[in-house]
């Protein structure tokens, strides 16, 4: 009888054993096949409910070409308040979930600023500032104190040799600083990404400054030229009534023009059109100018007809000769008295220079800070057949419209503004059209135009992107005191940055967008703050909730595992 006991007993853990090693190899076998399968299919789960890391197609795309390492300095290290943490952490997130689609994507995140060593601290400062990273002070409150930090919200982007900065911080003006935060957030994907495209671009799509009718001269466009040089070939001639002036050009600018434009002319931008070229209308239906101002106590604003207003309305939109007036608009450097010798000179808003704002959540404009323009009119759109029509930019709803002739004098600063004349309501100023146009030579002569053998004029464009802004100066760039162009949107006066040159980038890159890199401008995720009031008043209770809670569930599940264990331990012996 104690033999078969024992023979079983043996039996049993030869079985138990052989068992264990089935479960082992069978163990290894699916880690390998999984592994196998995995070399070869590549997939992530995103459970969040913005897909917050889910890349775009055209970013994975991307990542995938890359053939060099993308090196990433990221100055967002050190002793942070809550919400730049949470975008340091999600800068790093995001790095990680690139890295996951290119073994090329590298990073490292920096301190510049260095305890106890303030030499050293200032010359890391001085290095950032001059490679275009800016600065940020930061206000950092806590219940009842305050204090002052020094950041830089920013990277340095390096491939094969070149450097190139990025701003992580998407300043606005009039937000809270946790809209702020969570709008730098959201376009996280998009910034990295094109900063990305921006370096590793070789084959440039061909951009085009249009000559020849007073548009803007180079050096008043040198600065979003520059910008856009980085990413595109850019050019500047006339047409000059040439078939093939716009042969190799994908995006046309027409900026402040102030001479008419002949039939023949246009007929090549519309043609250009039709085979699918995109354009950047920037037009100024009222002539007004600061300079007349300068020598005279008063000007008229006038319309000033360029011979295209048959162009866009067929195309879609009508440029009215009016002139906005807004209580939002950007203050001026303006003498209001004398103390001895001296002026003594004030930042005055200027009603003529209204602050236009995003009008929809569209990627061109989302987030977008205010855009600063100057003696800007409105702008309707009209029925077009399968066109669609999206408008960009609006005034504030404190606005006053004024038909030309326009008198424009100083002595309205003296006058006390009477609000109930600014009632006239938010107005376009700019809108995105999309679609299938139709020629406005359209059963129409070729005018003047030499046009190959065999050439055919299209009627209708199979499809293309317009954008028409009903202001020229959105993408004049000021001057320092040497005369040197200032960025974009920066206004010497005030020392702050206004969003033109974010606005005519997203604008031209959309129009030129085949990578599908915009999408990511759509991305939203929902900022869940905590309410502070409440937070402060249950301190305590939340405190213990969230350290005590944790522990007894662990205290509670341990105690009846060890109770299970025990009385399955007790029937076993008995």
């Amino acid at each position: 009888m104690q033999d078969t006991n024992q023979e079983n007993k043996t039996i049993k853990r030869f079985n138990v054993r052989r068992y264990n090693v089935i479960s082992l190899v069978v163990s290894l076998l699916v880690i390998l096949a999984v592994n196998l399968i995995g070399s070869r299919y590549f997939t992530r789960i995103d459970l969040t409910t913005e897909k917050r890391f889910t890349l775009t197609d055209a970013t994975r795309d991307l990542l995938r070409d890359l053939d060099d390492i993308v090196y990433f300095r990221v100055y967002l290290e050190g002793d942070f308040p809550a919400g730049f943490r949470r975008l340091r952490n999600q800068t790093r997130e995001m790095l990680d979930e690139f890295r996951a689609y290119s073994d090329f994507i590298q990073y490292e995140f920096i301190n510049p600023t260095v305890k106890g060593d303030w030499d050293r601290t200032e010359e890391n400062y001085q290095m950032l500032a001059s490679k275009g990273l800016q600065a940020t002070q930061l206000q950092v409150t806590a219940e009842d104190a305050s204090s002052q930090q020094i950041i830089f919200p920013g990277a340095l982007l390096s491939y094969r040799g070149r450097e190139i900065p990025l701003s992580l911080l998407q300043d606005q003006m009039g937000m809270s600083s946790e809209n702020v935060l969570n709008n730098s957030a959201q376009a996280l994907e998009y910034n990295l990404a094109t900063t990305i495209h921006k370096l590793t671009v070789t084959d440039k799509p061909g951009v085009a400054f249009l000559e020849g009718n007073g548009e803007l001269d180079f050096r008043y466009v040198a600065d979003i030229t520059y910008e856009l040089e980085d990413f595109y070939e850019v050019d500047r001639f006339a047409i000059n009534a040439d078939i093939h002036a716009l042969d190799g050009i994908s995006t046309l600018v027409v900026a402040q023009p102030l001479q008419e434009y002949s039939e023949a002319d246009k007929f090549v931008i519309d043609q250009f059109i039709m085979n699918g070229g995109s354009v950047l209308w920037l037009i100024d239906p009222v002539y007004a100018s600061m300079d007349s101002l300068q020598v005279s106590p008063e000007t008229l604003g006038m319309a000033w007809p360029v011979n295209l207003d048959d162009m866009l309305f067929r195309y879609g939109v009508r440029l009215n000769t009016d002139l906005v007036m807004d209580l939002q608009a950007v203050p001026i450097p303006i003498t209001t008295g004398y103390v001895g010798d001296r002026p003594q000179i004030n930042m005055v808003p200027w009603f003529y220079f209204p602050l236009v704002r995003p009008a929809t959540n569209h990627p061109i404009v989302r987030n977008l800070n205010a855009i600063r323009t100057e003696f800007t009119s409105t702008l309707d759109t009209v029925g077009s057949e399968n066109i669609q029509k999206t408008i960009l930019l609006e005034t504030s709803p404190y606005t006053q419209i004024l038909q030309t002739p326009v008198r424009i004098a100083f002595d309205i600063l003296e006058r006390q503004v009477d609000e109930s004349q600014y009632r006239d309501g938010s107005r376009p100023v700019a809108v995105l059209l999309e679609g299938e146009f139709e020629s406005v030579f359209r059963n129409r002569r070729i005018p003047g135009v030499e046009v190959p053998e065999g050439f055919t004029m299209k009627e209708r464009s199979l499809g293309s992107k317009m954008i028409v802004v009903s202001d020229g100066d959105v993408i004049r760039n000021q001057f320092d005191q040497q005369g040197r162009p200032l960025p974009l949107g920066y206004d010497r006066f005030l020392n702050e940055t206004f969003g033109n040159r974010d606005f005519i980038l997203n604008a031209i890159n959309y129009l030129n967008d085949d990578r599908g890199i915009m999408d990511a401008r759509a991305r939203e995720i929902s900022l869940r703050l905590l309410d502070k009031s409440v937070v402060n008043k249950n301190r305590l209770a939340i405190q213990v909730l969230n350290i005590g809670l944790p522990v007894l569930l662990v205290l509670i599940f341990g105690s009846l595992r060890f109770y299970i264990r025990k009385r399955k331990f007790n029937k076993k012996m008995v």
